[in-house]
């Protein structure tokens, strides 16, 4: 179909900018002989899935249904990690995951003999006590952090709990680069180097956050970084970029449907930033306008898109305090606004608040556009 024909508001994947990012991780495992692993929790376009299983190693899941639809898309390796694992979930979760990590020595000594019965890998996620996150939402160790073990938790632990583990795993960055993953690991080299020397892991897991496909990333600094660190301890290593994966590889299409003026124009758009952009109501920053922003802001028109629901606060952009955009032409009730990068953080993230209708999924190859997956009032009616 054409894109006009495109039903909105829809999210649309570009398998070509798509490949473009598997490709470059793929390069990186090759070079690095480090595995790249597909965070689920930061990409999960179900109608590309198959194509981000065959190019990577594997997919991280944060719990058992992320597991279930890994394996279901094809992907080889499974890692799962959860805060604390339920008992009606832990059986099912070994038996389709490669490896089991615990957030707490308690869960470790629960349910980590289990894990090690089944023939499965055990990891621990421990927390290097030091980020760079821009903000304390994505900063999984920030001040009273629930997530990992610290350094100082390890000392006294037994060595009979200690021999189950294989691997450990951190988190630490959000979108950032090669020189501040090798600052975190600076960290967790030191302040762990005990601990490693009485487990002897098997594997490293670096977490996510890696700004990999981003343009200026130092792709070289980190290929030096893993395969000096697989050396070092003649290790695996891993790491599970999710947003990397689906950066600048899509966008979300919305159209107009009405303009309001009270001091400012507001063009009342199907999409809404509440539902269908959470991530710019969380971090927050403003998504890019494709085409039609003017380079002359003083005599260009000036409008703020607001989305159909009735939170006084759903306008992109308003988060970041840049609600404003200048465009270049005029804008009329059915004229079609293209917002960029919404594939990542978005449909893993999406509500129907306000019975608002979830956007579409669409493919396009080649300028050429296919529906792949459409929503109605049952998935609103499911979800209520």
């Amino acid at each position: 179909m054409k894109f006009s024909d495109i039903p909105t508001p829809a999210y649309v994947c570009d398998e070509g900018a798509l490949m473009r990012n598997l490709c470059i991780l793929d390069e990186i495992e090759v070079k690095s002989d480090a595995k790249v692993l597909c965070a689920l929790k930061g990409f999960s376009f179900s109608p590309a899935m198959q194509m981000v299983a065959e190019a990577l190693s594997g997919a991280t899941c944060s719990g058992l249904y992320e597991a279930k639809y890994a394996k279901e898309c094809g992907f080889r390796h499974i890692s799962t990690f959860n805060p604390a694992y339920k008992d009606s979930d832990i059986d099912e979760i070994i038996a389709l995951s490669d490896d089991v990590i615990f957030n707490s020595l308690s869960q470790l000594e629960r349910f980590g003999g289990k894990v090690k019965a089944r023939g499965k890998s055990v990891g621990l996620r421990v927390n290097p006590n030091v980020s760079f996150s821009p903000t304390d939402a994505y900063n999984p160790c920030s001040a009273g952090s629930r997530l990992g073990v610290l350094a100082s938790e390890l000392e006294n632990v037994s060595g009979e709990l200690l021999r189950l583990v294989d691997g450990l795993h951190f988190h630490a960055l959000c979108e950032q680069g090669a020189s501040e993953l090798k600052k975190v690991l600076d960290v967790f080299m030191r302040d762990f180097d005990s601990a490693i020397k009485k487990i002897r892991p098997k594997w490293l897991n670096l977490g996510g956050g890696h700004h990999i496909t981003k343009k200026g990333y130092d792709t070289e600094l980190l290929v030096k970084i893993l395969r000096e660190l697989g050396l070092r301890y003649m290790a695996q290593v891993f790491i599970e970029p999710g947003e990397a994966v689906g950066w600048e590889a899509g966008y979300l299409v919305a159209s107009v449907l009405d303009i309001v003026e009270n001091g400012v124009k507001t063009a009342i758009i199907d999409a809404s930033a509440e539902c269908h952009m959470p991530d710019t109501e969380l971090m927050p920053y403003r998504p890019a306008l494709r085409g039609q922003v003017a380079s002359d802001t003083q005599n260009a028109h000036k409008y703020r898109f607001g989305g159909a629901t009735c939170l006084a606060g759903d306008v992109v952009g308003l988060r970041a305090g840049e609600p404003d955009y200048y465009l270049a032409c005029e804008l009329k009730v059915g004229d079609r606004v293209i917002f960029e990068d919404q594939l990542h953080y978005t449909t893993v993230k999406n509500t129907t608040f306000n019975g608002t209708p979830l956007p579409a999924f669409v493919l396009e190859k080649n300028g050429e556009f296919s529906i792949a997956k459409e929503f109605g009032y049952e998935d609103f009616k499911r979800r209520s």
